[in-house]
C-alpha cells in the first residue's frame, strides 16, 4: 500500500479514506453579460468562468443561478482570445 503525508488524507461521507490530489494550479477569470443599453445585468444572470492553468492551458464554464439558491456549473465551448469591459477599459481575458 502507498503512504501519503498525513495532511492529503480525507474522509467521505461514507467513512472511506481518499487522497486529496492536485490536478491543476493557476488563474482565473470570472464575467457576466450586461445589456448594451443600461448597462445592469442580463435576465438570468450567468456568469462566465475561465481557469487558466500556469501551463498555459484554459477550461471554460457557464454559472447559471438556480431557484434553489445553487449553481450550476456546465462546461462552455472555449473561445480563444477576446476582450471584455474591465470599468471603461476593454481588457484581454
Amino acid at each position: 500500500m502507498t503512504t501519503f503525508p498525513e495532511e492529503v488524507l480525507t474522509r467521505t461521507k461514507r467513512g472511506e479514506m481518499e487522497v486529496r490530489s492536485l490536478i491543476d494550479r493557476g488563474g482565473y477569470v470570472r464575467y457576466n453579460y450586461l445589456h448594451p443599453d443600461s448597462g445592469q445585468p442580463m435576465e438570468g444572470g450567468k456568469v462566465k468562468l475561465v481557469l487558466r492553468s500556469e501551463s498555459g492551458k484554459t477550461e471554460e464554464f457557464f454559472i447559471i443561478p438556480t431557484k434553489s439558491r445553487r449553481d450550476l456549473l456546465i462546461p462552455a465551448a472555449e473561445k480563444g482570445a477576446r476582450k471584455i469591459l474591465d470599468g471603461a477599459k476593454a481588457v484581454d481575458v
